[in-house]
């Protein structure tokens, strides 16, 4: 997989997700087998770069790997603006946002919504490529309800344009994340456009991975929802995608060295207090296959303070051994 002069570690890529792939996120999927991981969306509006929410989202201090940054906006002006002040900072390759079907986003015309929209959309890409020198990739959906699916003319748009990579979300914006996933119109991307497309949607397994990739033809796949609490899901992928083996799911003492990384790493980041706070959302993703009845999450999510948090988990991963050195469990999904 190639974007623009960079060539990935593989085709496995961690979709940008608002309020999740912040850098502690970001980091263990990389160092768990994504061959890309994309920031967390940024607003092209420069008077809330200042406040702590972006300057987090900016944060990309000690991450191995490309630096690929989303920005949102429906501005062409504004957009390269935010293009060229995230290069400043650091960003390798930006990634322009025309995917995220949040109301409070589309409302402002940014997202999903500019897909009504093929003039604006060619605007803000001609703009916003011409305005750095590092490659410029786009996220979409379908289009913006199911009578609307124009992710094809988006497409060309986007390769016409000098979009060097186009990740497809098989949802339309009308969809939001109700339904399955489909994947007829990526596979009429990929036949149309020459660029790399990378496929979205309802991965969340190995087979999955395969089946999508086969029947798309996509040169890459892009992981959200699926790699919540499963940030093995990247390693389990690229292993069977290689050898067509289903690798043994992570045993117990991993899942509690993986989980008690990440929420020590949120806690640094975010400072105690709030990082305990935001710690609780990620718990409750890795432990949602284990704690079933919710009965450790309710007394987790109850903590305030980030030392207790890490207590409370150790004690919860000795009681679920049990003496038994290496149980297997599955991630969430």
């Amino acid at each position: 997989m190639q974007i623009g002069p960079y060539k990935l570690d593989n085709n496995l890529i961690l979709a940008p997700m608002a309020g999740v792939t912040d850098r502690p996120f970001r980091q263990m999927c990389k160092r768990l087998g994504a061959g890309l991981v994309v920031s967390e969306m940024l607003s092209s509006n420069p008077k809330v770069w200042k406040s702590d929410k972006s300057r987090q989202r900016m944060d990309h201090t000690g991450e191995s790997g490309l630096r690929s940054v989303q920005i949102a906006g429906a501005d062409p002006d504004l957009m390269a603006e935010a293009a060229q002040f995230n290069v400043g900072n650091g960003a390798q390759i930006i990634d322009i946002n025309m995917g995220c079907p949040a109301k409070k986003v589309n409302k402002k015309l940014a997202g999903s919504a500019l897909l009504q929209h093929p003039a604006l959309v060619e605007e803000i890409i001609q703009a916003v490529v011409n305005a750095v020198n590092v490659p410029v990739t786009l996220k979409i959906r379908t289009g913006w309800d199911p009578e609307n699916r124009n992710g094809v003319q988006i497409a060309r748009i986007a390769e016409s344009n000098g979009i060097q990579s186009l990740a497809v979300h098989g949802r339309t914006r009308a969809c939001m994340y109700k339904g399955e996933a489909e994947y007829d119109t990526i596979k009429a991307i990929k036949q149309t456009v020459s660029i790399p497309v990378v496929a979205n949607g309802d991965i969340t397994c190995a087979q999955d991975a395969k089946q999508v990739l086969e029947y798309t033809n996509a040169d890459a796949l892009m992981i959200g929802r699926g790699a919540q609490g499963n940030p093995w899901i990247f390693r389990e992928i690229h292993h069977y995608l290689q050898t067509g083996e289903m690798l043994p799911a992570p045993g117990i003492n991993e899942v509690r060295s993986v989980l008690l990384e990440h929420v020590s790493n949120v806690h640094q980041f975010y400072g105690e207090f709030m990082g305990a706070r935001i710690a609780r959302k990620h718990v409750g993703w890795y432990l949602a296959d284990h704690d079933k009845e919710r009965l450790f999450r309710a007394r987790f999510n109850a903590i305030e303070d980030a030392a207790q948090q890490l207590d409370e988990l150790n004690h919860y991963f000795d009681q679920m051994v049990g003496g038994v050195v290496e149980k297997q469990i599955s991630p969430a999904a």
